[in-house]
C-alpha cells in the first residue's frame, strides 16, 4: 500500500477517492443487474421459441409425410429443390449498457404468401424460428462476456480499490487524531508553566 503523508490535504483526497470508488462500484453493480436482467429475458424468449419450434417442426414434419404419400416423396423432393424463398428479414442493432445487441426483424408476409404451400410454409416458419435463436444465442454470448467483464471490475473496486482507500483513510485519521492529542497536551502543558 502506498504511503501518504498524513496531512489534511491528503485525508481529503484520500476520502474523495474512497467516496469515487464507491460510487463506481454502485454503477458497476446496476450495469451487472441491467445486464443480467436483459440475459433472463432473453433466455425466457428462447424457450418460448424453442416450444413454438418444436411445435412447428411436428406441423412440418406431418404435412411432409401427408404430402410425401400423396403426391410421393420423390415429387415433394424436386418441388422443394426449384422453390426459392427468399429470405425476408432486416436485423436491427440496439445497445444495452454499451453492449451492442441484434434483433431480428422478420417480413411476416413471406410465411402467409398464398403461392407457397403449405408444407413449404412450415418449413419457413421453422427456419425463421432457427435465425430468431441464433440471434438470441448470440445477444446471451455478448452478454455474458460483458458482465464477466463487469464482475471483474467490480470485484477489484470492491476487494481492493475500496479497502485500499478505507485503510488510508483510516492510517491519516489516526495519526491526525495523535498529533491533535499531542498539540493540545503541549498547549495545556505551556498554559500550565504559564500560569
Amino acid at each position: 500500500m502506498e504511503r501518504l503523508a498524513p496531512t489534511k490535504a491528503n485525508l481529503i483526497s484520500a476520502k474523495g477517492s474512497l467516496k469515487f470508488t464507491e460510487k463506481g462500484f454502485e454503477l458497476l453493480d446496476k450495469k451487472r443487474n441491467v445486464l443480467i436482467n436483459e440475459i433472463m429475458n432473453y433466455a425466457n424468449r428462447a424457450r418460448d421459441i424453442q416450444h413454438e419450434m418444436q411445435d412447428a417442426m411436428i406441423k412440418a414434419y406431418e404435412e411432409l409425410v401427408k404430402c410425401s404419400v400423396s403426391i410421393g416423396f420423390y415429387n415433394v423432393y424436386n418441388y422443394a429443390k426449384e422453390l426459392k424463398v427468399e429470405d425476408s428479414f432486416n436485423i436491427k442493432f440496439k445497445k444495452v449498457m454499451g453492449v451492442s445487441l441484434s434483433s431480428i426483424v422478420i417480413d411476416k408476409t413471406l410465411k402467409n404468401n398464398a403461392n407457397i404451400p403449405t408444407l413449404a410454409s412450415y418449413f419457413i416458419e421453422v427456419k425463421f424460428l432457427i435465425y430468431e435463436l441464433a440471434q438470441i444465442e448470440n445477444n446471451v454470448f455478448k452478454l455474458s462476456n460483458e458482465i464477466k467483464k463487469t464482475q471483474r471490475r467490480a470485484n477489484a473496486l470492491e476487494n481492493i480499490q475500496i479497502p485500499k482507500f478505507i485503510e488510508i483513510v483510516k492510517e491519516i485519521t489516526c495519526v491526525l487524531e495523535e498529533k491533535d492529542r499531542e498539540d493540545f497536551f503541549r498547549l495545556k502543558m505551556v498554559k500550565k508553566k504559564k500560569g
